[in-house]
């Protein structure tokens, strides 16, 4: 799976503690697996613990929470196309209040 990022992407990532970013991190190679799922068959149900859903009035904005509880991580994505493949653009990472701006 290849991924791009927004520049929006890149300043909320500097301003994760490293603690924050370690625990995205981890949650990538089950979020690879399950985007190359997805690809194949839409239809093929997200892994429940990485809580991926599309936002609700944006459309074709996704959502994911990588944590609920310390810390409270969040990323928002969408699918593109990068050198002919299908690929996902990071758009924001934090807490909820990227949710105002996704």
């Amino acid at each position: 799976m290849k991924f791009v990022k927004t520049d929006e992407f890149a300043a909320d990532w500097k301003s994760l503690p490293a603690d924050h970013r370690r625990i995205f991190r981890s949650s990538m190679r089950a979020f690879n697996a399950a985007c190359e799922a997805y690809i194949a068959d839409p239809g093929h149900p997200w892994p429940a613990a990485l809580r991926v859903k599309p936002m609700v009035n944006t459309k074709g904005i996704w959502e994911m929470t990588w944590s609920l509880s310390g810390p409270d991580g969040r990323a928002t994505f969408e699918f593109t196309r990068v050198d002919g493949g299908t690929a996902v653009r990071w758009r924001r990472i934090g807490r909820h209040g990227i949710y105002q701006k996704p």
